[in-house]
């Protein structure tokens, strides 16, 4: 028996037979076919049932290991209507599968760990408490994950209508990175747990500015921010407000600078993709301590105005903005681009 103190290992460190009933809690049933059965019964060739498991992030089993159940069965086979339907044609299937395999990977790591702690918070340190403990959590948080799913189809197919008639292949959006000053610094005075606390607490306050102007966290990188939005006004006042609350001493949220650029953007797999994006990143690796750099695009889209030299100062009074023309900077692979750093009016 564990003490207290020591974390519950989910895995199932207590043994093989603790193990196989954790397997079994998760799965369904007990494994009992071999990779094999499992393509011929589902109606695909055995290499194609291995690549597909192979692009999941799973390791491939021994030819006579039976390690796999009926539910595999069903979701090869699901696979295999899916080709058919030219859902995952060959050009696609390989990247499709991979970031579902990635993506899953990273939210199952995160969802062990955070069942480990709340074991171990408990006090829970049997295996049947443990496995007593996965039972209520483990459909409650299933059922979750396809509402939200569903929620976010809704919102994605709803984007998708209103660009009907845009060119093919790309849509116009405004592509934001934030970075935290002086992040490599700050983490050597932490420990993990404060760090990982810091940084949820960081993404947590960028989420409700970001999504209470309208625009959607791509992705974090570490200590940087992927953000987009439909409109470039939104994409402003949500780089305005993340260096504005960096900016003030009494808050907590860090310093942070920002870049953004507007323009034709590639989206693919939930990212995006194109020169915007690098130059937003590029703009964002330049720009001061609590500024926003902005690009000749996004400048036009916010002022109406080309940002050529004969008309590179707004002529409205009533512009929520004020914006500075910087000399011509030269990052990498853009020798003379045009930035101006925005600042509310």
């Amino acid at each position: 028996m564990s003490s207290p103190e020591t974390p519950v290992d989910p895995a199932g460190a207590t043994g093989s037979g603790d193990l196989a009933d954790l397997e079994e809690r998760l799965l369904l049933e007990r494994p009992a076919l071999t990779q094999a059965e499992v393509a011929e019964q589902a109606g695909l060739p055995l290499e194609v049932a291995q690549k597909i498991r192979r692009l999941l992030g799973f390791a491939q089993a021994d030819p006579d290991e039976r390690a796999f159940t009926t539910g595999d069965v069903r979701a090869y086979g699901m696979t295999r209507d899916l080709i058919d339907l030219g859902v995952l044609s060959e050009e696609r299937q390989e990247a499709l599968i991979r970031t579902w395999g990635r993506s899953f990977a990273r939210l199952a790591e995160w969802q062990v760990g955070l069942l480990a702690d709340i074991a171990t918070e408990a006090g829970i340190t049997e295996p049947d408490d443990l496995l007593d403990l996965a039972d209520q959590v483990i459909p409650k948080v299933e059922a979750l994950q396809s509402f939200v799913w569903r929620r976010h189809l809704v919102n994605a197919s709803a984007r998708l209508l209103a660009d009907v008639g845009a060119e093919a292949g790309g849509s116009e959006l405004a592509v934001c990175f934030v970075d935290i000053v002086g992040y490599t610094s700050r983490s050597r005075t932490l420990s993990d747990r404060e760090l990982v606390a810091w940084l949820e607490a960081f993404e947590t306050a960028s989420l409700d500015i970001v999504v209470e102007h309208n625009g959607r966290i791509i992705k974090n990188i570490g200590d940087e921010l992927l953000i987009v939005a439909d409109s470039a006004a939104d994409a402003a006042a949500i780089a305005v407000e993340l260096t504005r609350r960096g900016a003030d001493p009494d808050d907590p949220f860090p310093d942070v600078r920002a870049g953004v650029a507007h323009g034709e953007v590639v989206t693919r797999l939930g990212d995006v993709f194109g020169p915007v994006v690098n130059i937003a990143a590029r703009l964002t690796s330049i720009a001061r301590p609590g500024t926003v750099l902005v690009d000749q695009g996004m400048y036009a889209a916010l002022t109406g105005l080309s940002g050529d030299d004969e008309d590179s100062s707004p002529r409205s009074d009533d512009s929520p903005y004020r914006f500075r023309r910087l000399r011509r900077v030269s990052v990498k692979g853009y020798s003379r681009l045009k930035a101006w750093a925005l600042s509310p009016a």
